[in-house]
C-alpha cells in the first residue's frame, strides 16, 4: 500500500521542522501544501530535501489547501492519502493506527471525542460547542453517527477522493466532504485519537472569530449540500448504521 501523507499549512514557521522531523518516523512520502504563507514557512520548505511541495501564490483557505492535496495525489500513483494539521494538534505516531483502520473502508477520520486520552487537553469551550452541535445536525441531515465533524487528522482511500467534488474552500470544507459521502455511500470509521489545542487562542480568522458567525457559516454549507441530493452524479443518501471505533458503515 503506497501512502502519501499531506500537510496543509499557513505560517507555521513555529512548527514545521518538528512536525515534519515526527512525520519522516512514519511516513517516507509527504507532501506540503504551502497555502500563501507571509511568515518564513516558504524559506523553511526551501531548506528541507525529501517532501513534495505544492505553492499557492496566495492564501487560498483550508479547503482550497486540502484540495490540492486530494488533486496532487490523484494525479500520482498512491493508494492512500492521509492528511493532518501542522499545528501540533496531530500526533504523527498515530498515523499507522489510521492506515491499519482503512483496510475496509474508504475514510478513516480521527475523533478527539470518541474516548478519552491521558495527554486530552480542554477544548475551547466555544469550538466544542459549535462542534458538538454541527456534528449533531450533520448526522441527523445525512444519517452519520459522528462524533467529530472537523478533525482534519484522516486517511483516505484515493478511489474514494476521485468520487469527491469538494468546492468549499474554507474551514467548513469537511461539512461537504461529509455530506458527499454520506450520499455516495462511502465506507467511514472512525478512531479515536488525542484532543490536543496547544494553543487554544489561535484564532480562524476574519468573521469566524465570532462564533456565532462561525456557527451560522457552518449551517450554511449543511443546508447548501442538501441541494446535492438533486446532484446526477450522487446516488441517494444510503440507509445508515452505526459508526464506531473499528467498525465501519
Amino acid at each position: 500500500m503506497k501512502v502519501l501523507t499531506a500537510i496543509p499549512v499557513y505560517n507555521e514557521e513555529r512548527h514545521l521542522l518538528k512536525v515534519l522531523r515526527e512525520v519522516r518516523r512514519h511516513t517516507s512520502e509527504i507532501l506540503v501544501v504551502n497555502d500563501g504563507s507571509s511568515d518564513r514557512t516558504p524559506d523553511l520548505l526551501a531548506e528541507q530535501h525529501g517532501p513534495r511541495v505544492v505553492t499557492h501564490a496566495h492564501n487560498r483557505g483550508y479547503g482550497a489547501a486540502l484540495v490540492s492535496a486530494f488533486n496532487y495525489v490523484l494525479g500520482h500513483d498512491f493508494d492512500v492519502l492521509v492528511t493532518m494539521d501542522c499545528d501540533g494538534q496531530h500526533e504523527p505516531a498515530r498515523i499507522p493506527v489510521l492506515l491499519e483502520a482503512i483496510h475496509d473502508c474508504d475514510i478513516v477520520s480521527g475523533s478527539r471525542y470518541l474516548r478519552d486520552f491521558r495527554q486530552d487537553t480542554l477544548a475551547p469551550e466555544d469550538r466544542r460547542r459549535i462542534n458538538r452541535q454541527i456534528t449533531q445536525e450533520l448526522n441527523d441531515r445525512f444519517g452519520l453517527n459522528l462524533t467529530d465533524a472537523f478533525c482534519g487528522f484522516k486517511a483516505y482511500r484515493t478511489g474514494a477522493l476521485a468520487r469527491l467534488r469538494i468546492t468549499e474552500t474554507g474551514w467548513g470544507m469537511p461539512l461537504q466532504l461529509w455530506a458527499q459521502a454520506a450520499l455516495m455511500g462511502l465506507r467511514i470509521k472512525e478512531v479515536g485519537v488525542p484532543r490536543l489545542y496547544l494553543d487554544p487562542k489561535r484564532a480562524f480568522g476574519g468573521v469566524l472569530n465570532d462564533a456565532e458567525e462561525r456557527l451560522a457559516y457552518y449551517r450554511r454549507i449543511l443546508a447548501a449540500a442538501e441541494a446535492d441530493f438533486a446532484c446526477p452524479w450522487l446516488p441517494a443518501c444510503p440507509t445508515s448504521s452505526p459508526l464506531s471505533e473499528g467498525t465501519c458503515r
